[in-house]
């Protein structure tokens, strides 16, 4: 009994480690799957770096204050990948499915967040990508319909 529970115990730690590390310039961040570029477009730290980077601070219902958010907006990730649909189903590291409206990206300046107040977002904090709208500047985000698709730890997207 008392080695299983050492088997467990370091099982977690591991676990722990491995999601408080950044991610390399090389990790797949994020896949692209669906009406894509070649059915399927994977992105790395390194290509999202070459995009054009927005940033903006807003209440979110997880977080205190107004954290600065910085990343990529969503609507280029999509350009990025010679996205042609309505809708993305967005998917997290822990199964979490939403679909989004392709609209709500070209309507609002939604990020693919990397940052929040300057600070790389890792596996145990909501990273490392995470879809954030901005809140603040429009009312109507403000709805429950669009809390839920706020996704953090973003790791796939399947476009409709």
């Amino acid at each position: 009994m008392r080695l299983q529970y050492h088997i467990v115990q370091t099982a977690l730690m591991t676990a722990l480690v491995f999601m408080a590390v950044p991610v390399a310039a090389e990790d797949v961040l994020l896949t692209l799957t669906g009406a894509v570029r070649d059915g399927r477009v994977e992105m790395t730290r390194a290509d999202f770096d070459t995009m054009d980077w927005h940033e903006f601070s807003t209440s979110t219902s997880v977080t205190d204050g107004r954290p600065e958010f910085s990343g990529v907006l969503m609507r280029d990730i999509l350009a990025h990948a010679e996205a042609e649909g309505s809708s993305v189903r967005a998917t997290a590291l822990n199964d979490y499915v939403v679909d989004i409206p392709v609209e709500d990206f070209h309507r609002f300046d939604v990020l693919a967040a990397l940052y929040m107040d300057d600070v790389p977002l890792t596996r145990r904090d909501k990273g490392p990508v995470w879809i954030v709208y901005p809140r603040d500047n429009h009312g109507v985000l403000a709805d429950i319909r669009y809390d839920m698709r706020w996704v953090w730890q973003l790791v796939a997207l399947h476009v409709q």
